[in-house]
């Protein structure tokens, strides 16, 4: 039976408070008690929430990752940059890099295809942004490893589609045996399309800001900015994600009014979230965990060394502090909305192995998403960056 979509919203939110308050009294972060709802609740368990209502709620999650960019972008501020210095720039290429990298040499080693070594390799670059900033904001995580991780999560889904791009047009070159350069120049269209746009409504939305003095103005500019960024966006192949933080950046650094933003954002937000980590929950699919085989297990293991190495590396080469390069890596682990988007590119320019790569990275995802957010937690609390128990 199809409920009203009013009812499905209380449900999302009510299935998200309940898990809230387990998981506290199991000293668990928010995020994995939503996930974990989710699978409950969702059509590979219980299907109070079948995959129908999945696809058309598809628009939350559209929204939430919005917000989650345009909360990520606030920390490129010049101000803030001049602090942390390189290190997140050089981390976030060679942690995302690395993995890439990593991949795809032991599965080209193992003897897997190239086309779905490389394909693989490349989805692995992408970090999810969302659970990060979840956790960080739950337990008010502050130091330089969290300093470092925000930008660098922000940055890593440019390196991410970068890869992407790249690694796409190296499997086209091998499959025609002729050189694109079209191919190879789309993701730098894409990439430097969504930056150029942010920066425009950035531009544009601390000029409304100066003329709407009310909060609930205020706040409905950046509402509307943030939907108007992420539909054009959707429409154009762009990266909603890039722009929107380009968007978020470049406010924060040409407006006087960004607590007069981001305060009130941060308190109409998790509403969002919460429905957006439950749907996730419930597109998950555990039951696939089994059928992933050597590939799969090659992928989710060297994926996660990929990221601590290219971390460690980053760290040291730009001399950023100790804890950063001991701590960074594993708070690299979460995987999800990129990922997913990359998988359904792969899918139709390699339909032969489209089933594999879904399978493989789905898998990944749902394991990344469990412990992922678990292991930030004991990590940042390793690095004495959050005190709570």
């Amino acid at each position: 039976m199809h409920l009203n979509d009013l009812i499905y919203i209380a449900i999302f939110l009510a299935g998200a408070l309940i898990a809230g308050k387990i998981v506290k009294q199991m000293h668990l972060p928010n995020v994995t008690g939503y996930l974990v709802m989710g699978i409950l609740v969702g059509p590979h368990a219980l299907n109070i929430i079948n995959e129908d209502v999945i696809g058309h709620f598809s628009i939350v999650s559209d929204m939430a990752l919005g917000f989650i960019a345009f909360s990520i972008g606030a920390e490129f501020s010049i101000k803030y940059l001049k602090k942390v210095g390189k290190s997140p720039v050089v981390i976030a290429i060679l942690e995302g890099c690395s993995a890439t990298l990593l991949v795809d040499i032991t599965l080209l080693l193992l003897g897997y295809d190239t086309p779905l070594s490389l394909a693989l390799g490349a989805i692995a670059s992408a970090t999810a942004a969302a659970s990060t900033l979840m956790i960080v904001k739950q337990y008010k995580a502050k130091g330089p490893v969290t300093n470092t991780l925000l930008p660098v999560v922000a940055m890593d889904d440019a390196v991410a589609l970068m890869n992407f791009g790249i690694s796409m047009a190296v499997i086209k070159v091998i499959s025609s045996g002729s050189f694109s350069a079209k191919a190879m120049l789309m993701p730098l269209v894409e990439i430097f399309g969504a930056l150029i746009f942010g920066a425009i409504l950035g531009i544009i939305m601390t000029q409304l800001v100066k003329l709407y003095t009310g909060r609930g103005n205020r706040l409905a500019i950046t509402v509307g900015m943030t939907f108007l960024c992420i539909g054009v966006c959707n429409m154009t192949g762009m990266s909603s994600l890039l722009a929107c933080m380009m968007m978020s950046a470049v406010f924060a650094n040409t407006s006087r009014y960004t607590d007069k933003i981001f305060e009130p954002l941060d308190r109409m937000t998790p509403p969002f979230y919460m429905m957006f980590f439950i749907l996730s929950g419930a597109s998950l699919d555990i039951t696939i965990i089994p059928k992933i085989g050597l590939v799969g297990a090659v992928y989710v293991i060297v994926r996660v060394l990929g990221k601590m190495l290219g971390a460690y590396l980053g760290a040291a080469i730009s001399k950023a502090p100790p804890v950063v390069k001991k701590y960074l890596g594993l708070t690299l682990i979460p995987q999800e909305g990129v990922a997913i988007g990359l998988v359904t590119v792969a899918k139709g320019a390699l339909p032969q192995y489209g089933n594999t790569i879904q399978t493989v990275v789905l898998c990944g995802i749902v394991i990344y998403e469990l412990l992922g957010p678990l292991i930030t937690k004991i990590t940042l609390k390793a690095a004495k960056e959050i005190s709570t128990t």
